[in-house]
Formats: structure tokens, sequence, C-alpha cells
């Protein structure tokens, strides 16, 4: 007599990971997650560990979060996996204020973000 089971939010040949607070702009982040929508996992992590962006290393390990939990949680076949949805979303912003002349004060916005990556196993053709 417990809680019954969540009921998945992704299809059943679906993985998904969720970075929720990544320190820096969603704009920023989305950049680097245009840059493996569509591509197979596989492809995705290569561009990431080559990409200049300094985003791309957060990207890189919630990616490769989504990929354990297909392999892992899901039973499916690593070889096979594609990026089927790279999402960003705005998350907490940290306030900071810094000093300036004259007695008055700035302040200063430290945003996070939010990356959740479905991976998806494609058949082959």
């Amino acid at each position: 007599m417990g809680k019954q089971k969540a009921p998945r939010r992704v299809g059943e040949n679906e993985a998904l990971a969720v970075g929720t607070t990544i320190r820096g702009s969603a704009q920023k982040l989305n950049l680097v997650a245009e840059l493996i929508r569509g591509k197979k996992a596989e492809d995705a992590l290569n561009i990431l560990a080559f990409s200049k962006k300094s985003m791309a290393k957060d990207a890189s390990k919630v990616l490769a979060s989504a990929i354990a939990n297909a392999e892992n949680n899901h039973d499916l076949d690593v070889d096979a996996l594609v990026v089927a949805e790279a999402s960003v979303g705005k998350s907490i912003t940290m306030k900071r204020f810094h000093t300036r002349g004259r007695g008055k004060s700035t302040r200063i916005l430290k945003p996070f973000s939010r990356l959740r990556i479905v991976v998806r196993e494609q058949e082959e053709a």
C-alpha cells in the first residue's frame, strides 16, 4: 500500500537527463544546444568535447548522463542513440551588489540555466 509509480515523462525508446543549475545565461547555453540537436549521441559528445564554448563542458556532462540513463535504466542500444531534444530554460538568478562612486551601488545579476536532453533509440534503416 505504497505510493504508485510515476508515469514516464518520455517515450518507451527514450531517456532523459536534466541539468538544473548550470552557471551561465540561457542564451549562451542555447548556442551550444543548437550544435547537438538531431545529431547521433557519439557525434554530439565529440562536438562538445572540441567546442571552444565554455558551456559545452556542462552540456557534455548532461548528455553523458542521458546516455548512461538510456543504457542502465532503460536498456537502450548506445550506438543507436540520437539527441531527440535539447531544450534550454532559465533557472535561478543570484543577485549581487557592486559598490560604485559617491556612495552608490549597482546590481549584478548572475544567471543560472536549465538544460533538458532527451535521447532516442533510432531504428537502423
